[in-house]
């Protein structure tokens, strides 16, 4: 029901339609009764049900076979709710009310791995929430990835590398110090500071300490400049092996607030214990930016609908939601091909959810009958061969 657009209880009824689809499908009412009676210790099971298919799930997968490292986001949105009557909301930064659920994604599937319903006044910098998080997305990792990665393992037990990203919200020598004690490496967007900007003030008229930064096609960019800056601050507070990159681009008009002052250029910054040059780690810190394209894809699958008053109903509804996402993007990646392999949720539903078709019994077989001339039949018959081949 998620996965095809359902926004509340009352959508189930969509599927009532269809049981030699479907089979049994419960009412609203039933459905209502049951989130409400989910329980936390049952939500703890389900998500270790979860981790065991992701784990089959990420065996067959191309993103994410391999040795490469895992790359986890960190990020939180707010949830707009228009009553004052549901358990755990409040009012939030913006002027709204409602809710500003954390989040934790894997980078190369788009998959929500864990999630914390929060209240709109529920701090972006709250360090036991993002630990919160992470730990629950580490839990989600398959066994022989998630080794070595949990609080207080010996780095010895580590066979794939593992890093999170966070905007500056995780900006703190305390995460960072948290991560490290999970082998877990770190990139966190930079916040102002003095150190910071005397560094800055050092390079930015020098011409030989910047490098073009490189754009998303691979070509150098004319109006962007990435510098190392390590030697420039004082990271003693930060763990070992921790460095600063500096990135400078022309204003632009709705540029965000710069670290450091200029009539010419904006500039942002990060904060990583991770190899390489300085254009690459640039270029790897903005696909963080990824994040955005996964929370949106959640709300519209049900995220900005929270139809319970109860808090534990509520939390269990965005848990669904997040699996049922998951179970688009495992559907994505092993079945689809071309433009669908990315699509939207909505560009899915009217391509592929919502085909108009008949279901008919011959020779004591179920056949679909596709309507004639549907324009993504083909990629339907493509996506059912996938199917059947795992």
């Amino acid at each position: 029901m998620l996965a095809a657009g359902g926004e509340a209880c009352s959508d189930i009824e969509f599927l009532v339609a269809q049981p030699r689809l479907f089979g049994q499908v419960a009412s609203d009412s039933t459905l209502y009764r049951t989130m409400r009676a989910i329980t936390p210790a049952v939500l703890a099971d389900l998500a270790v049900q979860a981790a065991v298919t992701r784990a089959q799930v990420w065996r067959r997968m191309a993103a994410t076979t391999g040795t490469g490292m895992v790359v986890l986001d960190i990020d939180a949105s707010l949830i707009q709710i228009h009553s004052e009557n549901k358990a755990g909301t409040g009012p939030n930064y913006k002027g709204g009310f409602g809710f500003h659920p954390l989040f934790c994604f894997a980078d190369a599937t788009g998959e929500a791995l864990s999630a914390l319903l929060r209240p709109g006044n529920a701090g972006a910098n709250t360090l036991t929430d993002h630990f919160t998080v992470l730990d629950a997305a580490v839990a989600q990792l398959p066994a022989e990835i998630a080794a070595g990665h949990h609080a207080g393992d010996d780095a010895v037990m580590v066979h794939r590398a593992v890093q999170v990203r966070t905007d500056s919200a995780g900006c703190s020598t305390r995460f960072a110090a948290g991560c490290r004690a999970r082998n877990i490496g770190f990139a966190v967007v930079a916040r102002t500071n003095a150190s910071l900007h005397n560094g800055i003030s050092r390079i930015q008229h020098d011409d030989s300490r910047w490098q073009p930064a490189r754009r998303r096609t691979g070509d150098n960019a004319q109006r962007s400049h990435v510098a190392e800056i390590t030697d420039l601050v004082d990271l003693s507070a930060w763990p070992a092996g921790t460095r600063l990159i500096v990135r400078r681009e022309h204003l632009h008009d709705g540029a965000q607030r710069s670290l450091f002052p200029s009539s010419c250029y904006r500039y942002c910054g990060h904060y990583t214990d991770a190899d390489g040059s300085p254009v690459d780690l640039d270029a790897h810190m903005r696909d963080h930016a990824h994040v955005e394209d996964h929370i949106k894809r959640l709300k519209d699958s049900g995220l900005e609908r929270f139809p319970f008053r109860n808090l534990d109903a509520n939390r269990a509804w965005m848990q669904l939601v997040c699996l049922a996402s998951d179970l688009v993007r495992w559907f994505q990646h092993l079945a689809c091909t071309g433009q669908l392999a990315t699509a939207e949720p909505k560009r899915l539903r009217w391509t592929l959810w919502h085909t108009p078709a008949r279901t008919v019994r011959r020779a004591g077989r179920d056949i679909i009958r596709i309507i004639d001339g549907w324009p993504t039949t083909g990629d339907l018959l493509n996506a059912h061969r996938h199917t059947a081949a795992i």
